[in-house]
Protein backbone atom coordinates (compact mmCIF):
# COMPACT_ATOMS: atom_id res chain seq x y z
CA UNK A 1 0.00 0.00 0.00
CA UNK A 2 2.81 2.44 0.93
CA UNK A 3 4.47 1.92 -2.46
CA UNK A 4 1.38 3.52 -4.03
CA UNK A 5 2.13 6.84 -2.33
CA UNK A 6 4.21 8.53 -5.01
CA UNK A 7 2.82 12.08 -5.05
CA UNK A 8 3.72 13.81 -1.80
CA UNK A 9 3.12 17.36 -0.60
CA UNK A 10 4.84 19.25 2.21
CA UNK A 11 3.26 22.37 3.73
CA UNK A 12 5.99 24.53 5.23
CA UNK A 13 9.53 24.83 3.90
CA UNK A 14 11.40 25.71 7.08
CA UNK A 15 14.07 23.56 8.68
CA UNK A 16 11.78 20.55 9.19
CA UNK A 17 9.68 20.92 6.05
CA UNK A 18 12.75 21.31 3.83
CA UNK A 19 14.32 18.25 5.43
CA UNK A 20 11.19 16.15 4.90
CA UNK A 21 10.98 17.34 1.28
CA UNK A 22 14.62 16.40 0.74
CA UNK A 23 14.23 12.82 1.98
CA UNK A 24 11.08 12.40 -0.12
CA UNK A 25 12.84 13.65 -3.26
CA UNK A 26 15.90 11.49 -2.56
CA UNK A 27 13.54 8.50 -2.30
CA UNK A 28 12.37 9.19 -5.86
CA UNK A 29 9.00 10.75 -5.01
CA UNK A 30 7.18 13.48 -6.91
CA UNK A 31 7.32 16.16 -4.21
CA UNK A 32 5.63 19.57 -3.99
CA UNK A 33 6.56 22.01 -1.22
CA UNK A 34 4.07 24.76 -0.39
CA UNK A 35 5.16 27.91 1.42
CA UNK A 36 3.35 31.10 2.41
CA UNK A 37 4.38 32.98 -0.74
CA UNK A 38 6.81 32.90 -3.68
CA UNK A 39 9.64 34.50 -1.68
CA UNK A 40 9.39 31.90 1.07
CA UNK A 41 9.17 29.15 -1.57
CA UNK A 42 12.46 30.31 -3.12
CA UNK A 43 14.08 30.32 0.33
CA UNK A 44 12.85 26.76 0.91
CA UNK A 45 14.35 25.64 -2.39
CA UNK A 46 17.68 27.19 -1.45
CA UNK A 47 17.53 25.45 1.92
CA UNK A 48 17.15 22.05 0.23
CA UNK A 49 19.80 22.83 -2.39
CA UNK A 50 22.32 23.77 0.31
CA UNK A 51 21.57 20.58 2.25
CA UNK A 52 22.00 18.42 -0.85
CA UNK A 53 25.28 20.12 -1.69
CA UNK A 54 26.48 19.55 1.87
CA UNK A 55 25.66 15.84 1.51
CA UNK A 56 27.67 15.71 -1.74
CA UNK A 57 30.64 17.49 -0.16
CA UNK A 58 30.63 15.04 2.74
CA UNK A 59 30.49 12.03 0.43
CA UNK A 60 27.02 11.00 1.62
CA UNK A 61 25.42 11.53 -1.81
CA UNK A 62 26.75 11.58 -5.36
CA UNK A 63 26.33 14.63 -7.57
CA UNK A 64 23.92 12.99 -10.04
CA UNK A 65 21.60 11.79 -7.26
CA UNK A 66 21.56 15.27 -5.73
CA UNK A 67 20.67 16.85 -9.06
CA UNK A 68 17.98 14.23 -9.68
CA UNK A 69 16.46 14.93 -6.26
CA UNK A 70 16.19 18.65 -7.04
CA UNK A 71 14.40 17.92 -10.32
CA UNK A 72 11.71 16.02 -8.41
CA UNK A 73 10.95 19.04 -6.23
CA UNK A 74 8.44 21.77 -7.05
CA UNK A 75 8.19 24.81 -4.77
CA UNK A 76 5.02 26.88 -4.72
CA UNK A 77 3.30 29.65 -2.80
CA UNK A 78 -0.24 28.27 -3.17
CA UNK A 79 -2.08 25.37 -1.50
CA UNK A 80 -4.02 24.68 -4.72
CA UNK A 81 -0.87 23.14 -6.20
CA UNK A 82 -1.26 20.26 -3.72
CA UNK A 83 -4.68 19.23 -5.05
CA UNK A 84 -3.51 15.95 -6.64
CA UNK A 85 -1.30 14.79 -3.75
CA UNK A 86 -1.82 11.34 -2.20
CA UNK A 87 -0.07 12.25 1.05
CA UNK A 88 0.46 15.74 2.45
CA UNK A 89 2.64 16.36 5.50
CA UNK A 90 2.00 19.60 7.40
CA UNK A 91 5.19 21.13 8.84
CA UNK A 92 4.24 24.72 9.66
CA UNK A 93 5.10 26.51 12.90
CA UNK A 94 4.30 24.73 16.18
CA UNK A 95 1.18 26.76 16.91
CA UNK A 96 -2.24 25.12 17.28
CA UNK A 97 -4.19 27.95 15.61
CA UNK A 98 -1.84 28.14 12.63
CA UNK A 99 -1.85 24.38 12.19
CA UNK A 100 -5.64 23.94 12.41
CA UNK A 101 -6.24 26.81 10.00
CA UNK A 102 -3.73 25.37 7.53
CA UNK A 103 -5.09 21.83 7.80
CA UNK A 104 -8.71 22.92 7.37
CA UNK A 105 -7.79 24.83 4.21
CA UNK A 106 -5.69 21.95 2.91
CA UNK A 107 -8.49 19.44 3.47
CA UNK A 108 -10.71 21.42 1.09
CA UNK A 109 -7.99 21.49 -1.60
CA UNK A 110 -7.28 17.75 -1.87
CA UNK A 111 -9.15 16.09 -4.73
CA UNK A 112 -8.51 12.43 -3.85
CA UNK A 113 -11.00 11.40 -1.12
CA UNK A 114 -8.53 8.73 0.00
CA UNK A 115 -5.62 11.14 0.37
CA UNK A 116 -3.87 11.05 3.75
CA UNK A 117 -3.03 14.11 5.81
CA UNK A 118 -0.19 13.96 8.33
CA UNK A 119 1.19 16.45 10.83
CA UNK A 120 4.81 16.79 11.89
CA UNK A 121 3.77 18.31 15.24
CA UNK A 122 6.13 17.50 18.08
CA UNK A 123 3.68 18.12 20.91
CA UNK A 124 0.14 19.11 19.90
CA UNK A 125 -2.79 16.64 20.17
CA UNK A 126 -3.11 14.77 16.87
CA UNK A 127 -6.83 14.17 17.44
CA UNK A 128 -7.59 17.88 17.82
CA UNK A 129 -5.66 18.72 14.66
CA UNK A 130 -7.32 15.90 12.73
CA UNK A 131 -10.80 17.03 13.70
CA UNK A 132 -10.11 20.38 12.01
CA UNK A 133 -10.34 18.38 8.78
CA UNK A 134 -13.07 16.25 7.24
CA UNK A 135 -10.85 13.16 7.21
CA UNK A 136 -9.96 12.40 10.82
CA UNK A 137 -9.76 8.70 9.92
CA UNK A 138 -7.07 9.51 7.33
CA UNK A 139 -5.13 11.87 9.59
CA UNK A 140 -2.03 10.84 11.55
CA UNK A 141 1.00 12.22 13.33
CA UNK A 142 4.23 11.67 11.38
CA UNK A 143 6.98 13.20 13.50
CA UNK A 144 10.45 13.49 11.96
CA UNK A 145 13.61 14.62 13.76
CA UNK A 146 16.07 17.37 12.88
CA UNK A 147 18.15 17.11 10.74
CA UNK A 148 15.67 14.95 8.83
CA UNK A 149 18.12 13.67 6.16
CA UNK A 150 20.46 12.43 8.91
CA UNK A 151 18.35 11.15 11.81
CA UNK A 152 16.73 7.78 11.06
CA UNK A 153 13.73 7.92 13.39
CA UNK A 154 10.07 8.72 12.69
CA UNK A 155 7.29 8.59 15.29
CA UNK A 156 3.89 7.53 13.94
CA UNK A 157 1.09 8.80 16.16
CA UNK A 158 -2.51 7.72 15.45
CA UNK A 159 -5.42 9.48 17.15
CA UNK A 160 -8.56 7.77 18.41
CA UNK A 161 -10.08 8.40 14.97
CA UNK A 162 -7.18 7.26 12.77
CA UNK A 163 -8.01 4.10 10.84
CA UNK A 164 -5.81 1.03 11.04
CA UNK A 165 -5.30 1.15 7.27
CA UNK A 166 -3.99 4.73 7.50
CA UNK A 167 -1.52 3.78 10.23
CA UNK A 168 -0.24 0.76 8.30
CA UNK A 169 0.06 2.76 5.08
CA UNK A 170 2.01 5.59 6.69
CA UNK A 171 4.25 3.26 8.67
CA UNK A 172 5.04 1.32 5.51
CA UNK A 173 5.73 4.54 3.63
CA UNK A 174 8.15 5.85 6.27
CA UNK A 175 9.91 2.50 6.63
CA UNK A 176 9.97 1.06 3.10
CA UNK A 177 10.01 4.19 0.93
CA UNK A 178 11.91 6.71 3.08
CA UNK A 179 14.09 4.13 4.81
CA UNK A 180 13.29 5.39 8.30
CA UNK A 181 13.04 3.43 11.54
CA UNK A 182 9.46 3.72 12.81
CA UNK A 183 8.19 3.71 16.37
CA UNK A 184 4.55 4.14 17.31
CA UNK A 185 3.29 6.35 20.12
CA UNK A 186 -0.06 7.05 21.71
CA UNK A 187 -1.49 10.51 21.12
CA UNK A 188 -0.04 12.14 24.23
CA UNK A 189 1.88 15.42 24.45
CA UNK A 190 5.54 14.92 23.52
CA UNK A 191 4.96 11.39 22.20
CA UNK A 192 7.85 9.05 23.10
CA UNK A 193 11.04 11.01 22.43
CA UNK A 194 10.14 14.51 23.62
CA UNK A 195 8.30 13.24 26.69
CA UNK A 196 11.65 11.78 27.79
CA UNK A 197 14.00 14.38 26.30
CA UNK A 198 12.40 17.70 27.26
CA UNK A 199 12.46 17.23 31.07
CA UNK A 200 16.20 16.54 30.71
CA UNK A 201 16.71 19.73 28.70
CA UNK A 202 14.65 21.76 31.17
CA UNK A 203 16.69 20.37 34.06
CA UNK A 204 19.84 21.65 32.34
CA UNK A 205 18.23 25.08 31.85
CA UNK A 206 17.33 25.23 35.55
CA UNK A 207 20.89 24.28 36.48
CA UNK A 208 22.28 27.13 34.38
CA UNK A 209 19.59 29.51 35.64
CA UNK A 210 20.47 28.83 39.28
CA UNK A 211 24.20 29.42 38.72
CA UNK A 212 24.96 25.82 39.68
CA UNK A 213 27.23 25.52 36.62
CA UNK A 214 27.89 27.36 33.36
CA UNK A 215 26.31 26.28 30.09
CA UNK A 216 29.73 25.21 28.81
CA UNK A 217 30.42 23.08 31.88
CA UNK A 218 26.94 21.52 31.86
CA UNK A 219 27.36 20.46 28.25
CA UNK A 220 30.93 19.24 28.77
CA UNK A 221 29.76 17.20 31.74
CA UNK A 222 27.16 15.30 29.73
CA UNK A 223 29.32 14.96 26.61
CA UNK A 224 32.46 13.75 28.38
CA UNK A 225 30.94 12.16 31.48
CA UNK A 226 27.98 10.38 29.86
CA UNK A 227 29.23 10.02 26.26
CA UNK A 228 26.36 12.10 24.89
CA UNK A 229 27.20 13.37 21.38
CA UNK A 230 25.89 16.82 22.33
CA UNK A 231 25.25 18.50 25.66
CA UNK A 232 21.67 19.38 26.67
CA UNK A 233 21.99 23.15 26.18
CA UNK A 234 23.65 22.84 22.78
CA UNK A 235 20.92 20.40 21.86
CA UNK A 236 18.25 22.85 23.02
CA UNK A 237 19.92 25.52 20.88
CA UNK A 238 19.88 23.17 17.90
CA UNK A 239 16.19 22.29 18.35
CA UNK A 240 15.32 25.96 18.86
CA UNK A 241 14.52 27.39 22.29
CA UNK A 242 11.08 28.51 21.07
CA UNK A 243 10.34 24.93 20.04
CA UNK A 244 11.61 23.55 23.36
CA UNK A 245 9.40 26.06 25.22
CA UNK A 246 6.37 25.16 23.09
CA UNK A 247 6.82 21.43 23.69
CA UNK A 248 7.34 22.01 27.40
CA UNK A 249 4.17 24.11 27.54
CA UNK A 250 2.16 21.35 25.83
CA UNK A 251 3.56 18.74 28.19
CA UNK A 252 2.76 20.85 31.25
CA UNK A 253 -0.76 21.63 29.99
CA UNK A 254 -1.48 17.94 29.56
CA UNK A 255 0.21 16.38 32.59
CA UNK A 256 0.54 19.29 35.09
CA UNK A 257 3.89 17.88 36.27
CA UNK A 258 6.34 20.53 37.55
CA UNK A 259 9.26 18.95 35.69
CA UNK A 260 7.54 19.89 32.40
CA UNK A 261 7.06 23.59 33.28
CA UNK A 262 9.24 25.92 31.13
CA UNK A 263 11.80 27.68 33.40
CA UNK A 264 11.63 31.52 33.53
CA UNK A 265 15.08 31.84 31.91
CA UNK A 266 13.93 29.83 28.90
CA UNK A 267 10.83 31.99 28.46
CA UNK A 268 12.85 35.22 28.77
CA UNK A 269 15.28 34.03 26.12
CA UNK A 270 12.41 33.22 23.77
CA UNK A 271 10.88 36.65 24.39
CA UNK A 272 14.27 38.22 23.65
CA UNK A 273 14.55 36.36 20.35
CA UNK A 274 17.57 34.36 21.54
CA UNK A 275 16.41 31.09 20.02
CA UNK A 276 19.66 29.20 19.55
CA UNK A 277 21.46 28.30 16.34
CA UNK A 278 18.84 29.76 14.02
CA UNK A 279 19.29 33.25 15.49
CA UNK A 280 23.01 32.95 16.23
CA UNK A 281 22.65 33.05 20.00
CA UNK A 282 21.05 30.93 22.68
CA UNK A 283 22.89 29.32 25.57
CA UNK A 284 25.90 29.49 23.25
CA UNK A 285 26.87 31.81 20.39
CA UNK A 286 27.02 30.63 16.78
CA UNK A 287 28.31 31.84 13.42
CA UNK A 288 25.03 32.16 11.47
CA UNK A 289 26.87 32.09 8.13
CA UNK A 290 27.92 28.53 8.89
Amino acid sequence: MSAALRRVGIVGGGLMGAGIAEVCARAGLDTVVCEADATAARAARERVAVSLERAVQRGKLDRISAEDALTRLVFTGGLDDLADRQLVIEAVTENADVKTETLAALDKVLVDPGAILATNTSSLPVMVLGMATGRADRFVGLHFFNPVPVLPLVEVVPSLHTSRQTVETVEGFARDVLGKTVIRSQDRAGFVVNALLVPYLLSAVRMAESGFATATDIDAGMELGCAHPMGPLRLADLIGLDTVAAIAGSLYDEFKEPLYAPPPLLMRMVQAGLLGRKTGRGFHTYDRDR
